[in-house]
């Protein structure tokens, strides 16, 4: 069995080097019948096989983190555009050297907002503390759409504490790369929405959102409504810095209108600190 094995990691080493050899010399790719479907990107981009590449990016990460030992994730969103507090007090400090008003009133508020980067840094070093005497399938990882900004600082204080990060990033049309605090071998790539979202829920033992923009609120309302539904199992749902969602949504009209539950906003919790966003998922689930 090793053997075969062996011989079948050849052969498809040999189709890649094939590959491999194209690029490196410069050969354009021409249309090749004959080439093995899997070793043809032409192919694998058509149209006809998007199937195929739900299906791999479906897979692809599910077997890391298997084979790393990430079962239980604390899955945090948040804004991408939150500075660090020595970033923003930088900025502060140029615009007030400037004279220059516009810019020292968006320093103003990058310096504001930038006290969530740190409180998601102080979250990430609370779930990573806990964590380190726990045995493996009990432990919980910090989990985040791998960019700047909010996701920065969760996996950030994470990475602190010595605990590896899971960042789930998505390909865009203005490059995002991914921050330097997630575990390298823990930094996926996706191209599909929908793909990267199933991944944040398919490990996720609580969601911690922080203020955010469209992306974020995205997030937050796929999994509230998978939860609501009974799509998903029930898992905390922390709403970070009452007073901006509150400012931003008034749920009490949904219930005036009829559109949701009374019940329903029982699926969500603001806190306003790290220690009390943990304190409610250890309350859940009564650690």
């Amino acid at each position: 069995m090793e053997q075969t094995q062996e011989i079948s990691g050849s052969r498809l080493a040999d189709a890649w080097a094939e590959l491999q050899s194209h690029a490196d010399k410069g050969n354009p790719l021409e249309a090749d019948a004959y080439r093995l479907a899997f070793a043809d990107p032409e192919f694998l981009l058509r149209r006809e096989t998007r199937g195929i590449r739900f299906q791999l990016e479906m897979l692809k990460p599910d077997v890391e983190q298997q084979a790393q030992g990430i079962e239980n994730t604390i899955v945090v969103f948040g804004s991408a555009r939150f500075p660090a507090p020595e970033q923003a007090q930088q900025a502060l400090a140029l615009a007030q050297d400037s004279g220059d008003a516009q810019a020292l009133a968006l320093a103003e508020r990058q310096t504001r907002n930038a006290v969530f980067y740190e409180q998601a840094r102080l979250f990430g070093q609370i779930v990573a503390t806990h964590s380190k005497s726990l045995p493996a399938r009990e432990q919980l990882f910090i989990c985040t759409g791998g960019g700047p900004g909010i996701m920065e600082a969760a996996n950030r204080g994470a990475q602190e504490m010595g605990a590896p990060t899971v960042g789930l990033n998505i390909a865009l049309p203005h490059e995002q790369g991914s921050n330097p605090y997630v575990t390298p071998s823990l930094s996926f790539k996706f191209h599909y929405f929908a793909l990267r979202k199933m991944h944040f829920m398919m490990r996720a033992k609580a969601l911690v959102a922080f203020p955010g923009g469209f992306g974020t609120l995205d997030e937050l309302f796929e999994v509230i409504t998978l939860v609501q539904t009974r799509k998903a199992k029930p898992v905390p749902i922390i709403l970070f810095g009452s007073s901006y969602w509150k400012r931003l949504f008034n749920f009490d009209v949904l219930i005036e209108e009829g559109a949701i539950s009374p019940e329903d906003l029982k699926l969500i919790e603001y806190v306003d600190e790290p220690q009390a966003a943990w304190d409610a998922i250890k309350s859940f689930y009564k650690l």
